[in-house]
């Protein structure tokens, strides 16, 4: 029943192993004293080629929350999941849920290879304690969401990935789930069954079951989550609203500026940045950037002014390409020499839906390098009318016939 799930995540460690169990006797004899006595090594502990892959970690995510987990490669975020649905047992702590799980934790995970698509689905719809009459009346739902109904009759084995993708997704969204599990194993659906998932994601927090996405698609964990946590080396490195923890991911570092342009002794120190948007920015829309700065020749004499610019670049947060770089000196604005002033920026957006990173910095152009990094923030761009490519050139799409349909970007 919607609203009865929860997930509960207390201070829980989980460990591996690198190579051999015991390399040696020396190793296996305390190994076998720490059994024999009952006396399990602390969080403090690690036998050797053994790594923390969680370290302390909680969280909980009530009906009606959806939490993201953020982080680089290996930093623990399938771990959680796979703790969470009990493929793995932790080291130390507790992971609880409350309710009948969906999970879509890997592709395929929990199908028969030889079974078909039909027998896979009454399987795992049992494997969650659903009766055969409420498998049965979701059944047609799940084949026309997957989008595979020539083949449900067939061996899962003869899928391809995007195919047992889209029907593991399919299962764990629609036999009615009280919280809901789903990693970034989603993302190899191609893009109409990845809106179309996402989509159903935030129908299924709108009815208030609460879900846990792992994924690098940033947009998305801004769009559809509640809350979000970063994770980095299984630790959680930042908590907070989602837009609050992507920026701290994609790198606000306003603090290490200002330390890093006392160490240079650079003229030119940027303060602080404003961008004009709470949420989001409609792809074409106009953006705003206010960047504080302010000068004092006395701090940098080996520097001149005249060679420095305050400049700002966009990057696309989930590849890190730059999209775009510009600054004062492409527009023949000279810095004053000492004092507070402020560059205001507008942008047009004129990029697919996405999350961006934009970067501040002042340019040494006698050098051709960065002299001081400043402060950096993030800005998500929607596409109403979703168009493929790197450049949204706003269109106007009309059909004439009988009756004149006209839209414009």
């Amino acid at each position: 029943m919607a609203g009865h799930g929860r997930v509960m995540f207390e201070h829980v460690w989980k460990s591996f192993r690198r190579g051999e169990l015991h390399d040696s006797l020396r190793d296996l004899i305390p190994a076998m004293a720490r059994r024999m006595t009952g006396r399990a090594p602390d969080h403090r502990e690690l036998s050797e080629g053994g790594f923390w892959a969680v370290k302390d970690v909680s969280f909980e995510v009530a009906p009606g929350e959806a939490l993201g987990i953020i982080g680089p490669n290996g930093a623990g975020k399938s771990t959680i999941l796979k703790l969470l649905s009990g493929i793995l047992r932790p080291n130390r702590g507790h992971c609880r849920i409350e309710g009948r799980i969906g999970a879509l934790i890997e592709v395929a995970a929990g199908f028969h290879p030889d079974l078909t698509g039909r027998e896979n689905v009454y399987l795992q719809g049992s494997i969650m304690g659903m009766r055969k009459e409420e498998i049965e009346a979701q059944f047609d739902e799940i084949v026309e969401f997957a989008g595979i109904p020539e083949f449900i009759d067939t061996q899962v084995k003869r899928y391809s990935t995007g195919m047992n993708a889209r029907l593991g997704f399919a299962i764990a969204a629609h036999l009615n789930p009280e919280v809901l599990l789903i990693d970034e194993v989603l993302a190899v659906g191609d893009y109409a069954f990845q809106k179309r998932a996402f989509e159903r994601i935030g129908t299924i927090v709108r009815r208030d079951i609460p879900v846990v996405i792992v994924s690098h698609q940033l947009d998305r964990i801004a769009q559809l989550c509640t809350k979000a946590i970063l994770l980095e080396s299984g630790e959680i490195k930042f908590r907070g609203t989602p837009t609050d923890t992507i920026a701290a991911y994609v790198g606000n570092r306003a603090a290490e500026a200002q330390q890093e342009a006392a160490e240079v002794g650079c003229p030119v120190r940027i303060r602080s940045l404003h961008v004009d948007v709470d949420d989001a920015v409609e792809s074409g829309g106009l953006l705003r950037l206010r960047i504080h700065c302010s000068s004092d020749v006395s701090e940098g004499p080996g520097t001149r002014l005249e060679h420095l610019a305050v400049g700002m670049r966009v990057l696309a947060a989930q590849t890190g390409s730059l999209v775009f770089a510009s600054g004062t000196e492409r527009f023949g604005l000279a810095l004053p020499e000492h004092g507070s002033f402020d560059v205001e920026v507008e942008l047009r957006m004129n990029v697919p839906g996405g999350v961006y990173l934009i970067e501040t910095l002042v340019w040494d152009r006698k050098r051709t390098q960065q002299a001081v990094a400043g402060p950096a923030t993030y800005v998500r761009v929607e596409d109403e009318h979703a168009f493929a490519g790197s450049v949204n050139l706003q269109p106007r799409i009309t059909l004439r016939g009988d009756v004149e349909v006209d839209v414009g970007a």
